[in-house]
């Protein structure tokens, strides 16, 4: 089988055709290039090898422009040190995705994959992609101004945020409120709803704020936090299903 190596990193270009020595000597490495369009050129002008290795993040680009200019057959090993590339890679001809630094029993399993490869197979591939969520990265901290100086809040020391008088705030652990510049519609998109959950309009409370529930009328539940006393933090009656499910996950 030929093999093409789409590689900007010379180290990683030798790393990968040592293994590829080791593991399977009957492979051919016809060409390897550095960049979207030394690759384009080349797969324009020579026959579609039997399998490419492909990093994604080369000098001039990402290597799926490659695959958006010329069409090929054989499947696709995409190599990279970021996983947030999974889901576009299998939208291509990818069929595994190997992390940097690659290792030799994973590159064993991706080359055995790519010897049993079928159309049937990549359809497979494709499909599955329904079940895959794209991964999320949530703020880990939040800048507030206390007087004159700028101040970093790190998620784990905010047990609740809460609007007021059209401004937003965020509470802290040693019960301390700073105005923030988002609203709370905006917030539920920025941090996790496994750490927080918008129980109302007006709040949206952590797992750690959850100590003191009490039950409340119209089938509702009302919240307690130290500190916030003068504020009626109460679960809507359409969410308090979900804050219950919310709470024991």
């Amino acid at each position: 089988m030929n093999i093409l190596i789409i590689e900007d990193e010379a180290r990683a270009a030798n790393h990968l055709e040592r293994l590829l020595n080791k593991i399977a000597p009957e492979m051919e490495v016809v060409a390897r290039l550095e960049s979207v369009r030394d690759a384009t050129g080349f797969l324009m002008e020579n026959p579609t090898p039997g399998l490419i290795f492909s990093d994604i993040q080369l000098a001039d680009g990402l290597s799926f422009e490659i695959y958006q200019q010329v069409k090929v057959s054989c499947p696709i090993i995409f190599t990279t040190a970021w996983d947030h590339y999974a889901i576009e890679a299998f939208n291509t001809n990818g069929i595994d995705y190997l992390l940097k630094p690659i290792e030799e029993v994973r590159l064993r399993k991706a080359i055995e994959k790519a010897r049993q490869f079928t159309p049937g197979h990549l359809l497979e591939k494709i499909l599955a992609l329904s079940a895959v969520k794209p991964i999320q990265n949530y703020k880990s901290r939040f800048l507030v101004k206390v007087g004159e100086k700028i101040k970093p809040i790190p998620v784990e020391e905010i047990i609740a945020f809460y609007s007021l008088e059209k401004a937003t705030y965020l509470y802290t652990h040693n019960k301390q409120s700073y105005a923030i510049d988002f609203a709370l519609d905006q917030l539920e998109a920025l941090v996790s709803s496994e750490r927080y959950f918008r129980v109302n309009r007006k709040f949206m409370v952590s797992f750690e704020a959850c100590s003191n529930i009490t039950a409340w009328s119209n089938s509702r539940l009302r919240l307690r936090i130290d500190g916030l006393e003068d504020q009626e933090i109460v679960v809507a009656r359409e969410r308090v299903q979900d804050f219950k499910q919310w709470l024991d996950s």
